[in-house]
């Protein structure tokens, strides 16, 4: 998928020289938490969100440093604080080094500068323009979207088990060699050996997520990778034995 198959296509946004009052009631108004900056010509230029207005002086929340700290800053820096913490103006309050993607962009690369970036939202431009908006909020709608279009289908059992193989063989964590499946009404039998438990988990959920499916039943046991010693772990699929690594 890509960034505009999720992103918001119709963006609020507000200008540099609109007032931060204007621009937190449209955030509470319109239920969003951060707006793009556009200039005159409609080129984005920043970004406000709910972070920037966690430290104000309207609310006391202004940072306090000890005198030697404040030294050591030295005037500049203060002098800054100051201008971010009691401006009006939206200019003075956002963000001016904004990440952005393209409509081409694909959703991994979204991801990927989020996580990188701390950041819940990133502007989608084209051109120079702001043309859409991308959220976490989004990517969990599509998520469920996607997870919402996905019925199990019938499969025969042979069909499910040549499936589940394929699956795992592609995964460089599944111990492939070493587990066995079985597929009967539906049903899938795992067994075989395991060497940390999140490979249990995983075997599972891979398992669980190939259509037709109706039940994961697993028998494997657990094998410590430095003493050598096997346990059976418990057919209830509790806990388990505790991750390793």
């Amino acid at each position: 998928m890509l960034a505009r198959d999720v992103m918001v296509p119709r963006v609020i946004c507000v200008t540099p020289d609109e007032s931060v009052l204007v621009a937190t009631r449209l955030m509470l108004q319109r239920g969003i938490s951060g707006l793009p900056v556009v200039d005159g010509d409609g080129n984005l230029v920043g970004i406000v969100s709910e972070g920037d207005f966690l430290r104000r002086a309207e609310t006391g929340t202004k940072r306090v440093r000890p005198r030697w700290l404040e030294f050591v800053l030295g005037p500049g820096r203060l002098a800054e604080e100051y201008v971010h913490v009691s401006s009006r103006k939206v200019r003075d309050v956002m963000t001016r080094d904004v990440h952005t993607v393209t409509p081409d962009a694909p959703l991994a690369t979204v991801v990927d500068l989020m996580e990188r970036h701390h950041i819940k939202r990133i502007p989608v431009v084209d051109g120079g323009k702001v043309v859409g908006i991308v959220t976490r909020a989004n990517l969990l709608e599509a998520m469920a979207s996607f997870i919402g279009e996905i019925a199990p289908s019938p499969a025969t059992d042979s069909a499910i088990r040549e499936k589940l193989i394929a699956e795992l063989e592609k995964q460089p964590w599944a111990p492939v060699t070493i587990i066995n499946v079985t597929v009967r009404n539906g049903i899938v039998q795992l067994s075989g050996a395991v060497m940390d438990d999140r490979q249990r988990q995983a075997l599972r959920v891979v398992a669980e997520n190939i259509p037709g499916v109706r039940k994961v039943e697993e028998h494997f046991v657990w094998i410590d990778p430095v003493s050598g010693f096997y346990a059976e772990i418990p057919p209830d699929n509790g806990r388990g034995p505790p991750a390793t690594g």
